[in-house]
């Protein structure tokens, strides 16, 4: 046609009715079982003697998350162009973990790439199982306790309105829970939309802020200091520790930026902070574990066990073994919460509900003397 382009830029994927929807908060992101499934195949494809690029190539194509599709894809030209795979990752800091940033760097240095993918892959595998083991402790209460306040909301709005309106043509006066629950029934008009929009707010709030030091350093000290919940979260950052750890020192990073990641993808600040201080004093050229000795938030079976590993050489070991331990103790408090939440949550509900029942029906009890 005889025209010359002028400019050329690349278009959005897909167009019209075939381009992608991203809604904020709905939208799939990378997950630690996707990184662990890729970084499993990952290995096992450059173990075989696969090209990194030929392996970045069919990781992109198979994976099914769209998302790490995309991060793969991007990878794979960083690469092409002459970026270490480390470095090409560290651009995408937001969906890889620093912890896998850095073991896989480590890898590529010492020339065990394989390896350093399959420690990353072990560790992410143990972690969702972790996870998955807390979430599935978490779910039966959190569900009863879901639908013991929407059968309130329920009963306050539609059903005792309707007694209300009987008993005021009765006549006499109410008894005293009656009339609480009359009163709250009349103040829902006004306490559910704010509670609608302070929910809101907060959510908006705390996915914003929950991650800030000054947050943090309020929240989770209090975390551990909950009553049978603190026990439970403080096992889980110690196994989480541990197990880091010990993959940190296994791919050959160095200890002071071992433990600094390690308090990074700890999930506590007292942890994190603890860890600060213990690098502080490694640089000082103390021991690991004279050190964490000071920081009440290691029980004294973790940091005897990580000085025997230190004076015996074999800290990865001991920290493996510490993470086994309490990733056990975790699953046994776990199974001992959920059974004893059970019957306590069941107890809570029939309270509520017996209680606003009882509280319906004592006007007419007395119903016989007012007609008389």
């Amino acid at each position: 046609m005889g025209i010359s382009p002028v400019s050329i830029k690349q278009s959005a994927e897909g167009t019209g009715l075939n381009r992608e929807i991203s809604i904020p908060g709905f939208t799939k992101g990378v997950g630690l079982k996707d990184l662990a499934i890729m970084s499993r195949q990952m290995a096992t494809m450059i173990g075989s003697g696969l090209s990194l690029l030929r392996t970045l190539n069919i990781l992109a194509e198979q994976t099914e998350n769209k998302p790490l599709a995309k991060i793969l894809r991007q990878v794979r030209d960083d690469v092409e162009t002459g970026i270490s795979i480390s470095g090409a990752f560290s651009k995408h800091s937001a969906s890889f973990p620093p912890i896998m940033i850095n073991m896989v760097k480590a890898g590529e240095t010492g020339g065990f790439l394989d390896g350093a993918l399959e420690s990353i892959a072990a560790n992410f595998e143990k972690e969702v199982k972790l996870r998955g083991t807390i979430k599935s402790a978490m779910t039966y209460p959190v569900i009863v306790l879901i639908m013991s306040l929407v059968s309130v909301m329920i009963m306050l709005i539609f059903i005792v309105p309707i007694f209300e309106e009987m008993f005021s043509g009765l006549g006499g006066a109410l008894p005293l829970p009656t009339m609480i629950l009359v009163y709250l029934s009349r103040s829902m008009i006004y306490v559910v939309p704010i509670l609608v929009v302070a929910s809101i707010g907060f959510s908006v709030w705390w996915s914003k802020n929950k991650n800030t030091d000054r947050v943090r350093r309020i929240v989770d000290p209090f975390k551990l200091k909950l009553p049978v919940f603190g026990n439970l979260l403080k096992k889980i950052a110690v196994a989480r520790f541990s197990r880091n750890f010990a993959n940190m020192i296994g791919a050959g990073v160095p200890i002071l930026q071992a433990l600094k990641i390690v308090g990074e993808t700890s999930g506590n600040w007292v942890i994190e902070n603890s860890l600060i201080k213990v690098a502080e004093s490694v640089r000082q050229g103390q021991s690991i574990s004279g050190p964490l000795m000071a920081q009440p938030v290691f029980p004294p079976m973790v940091t005897q066990m990580i000085a025997v590993g230190e004076d015996a050489g074999s800290l990865e070991m001991m920290l493996n073994k510490i993470a086994d331990f309490y990733d056990q103790e975790v699953e046994s408090s776990t199974e001992q919460l959920t059974a004893a939440i059970e019957p306590l949550m069941i107890a809570f509900l029939g309270v509520i509900i017996g209680g606003m029942v009882i509280a319906l029906y004592m006007p007419i009890f007395s119903i016989a003397s007012v007609v008389k």
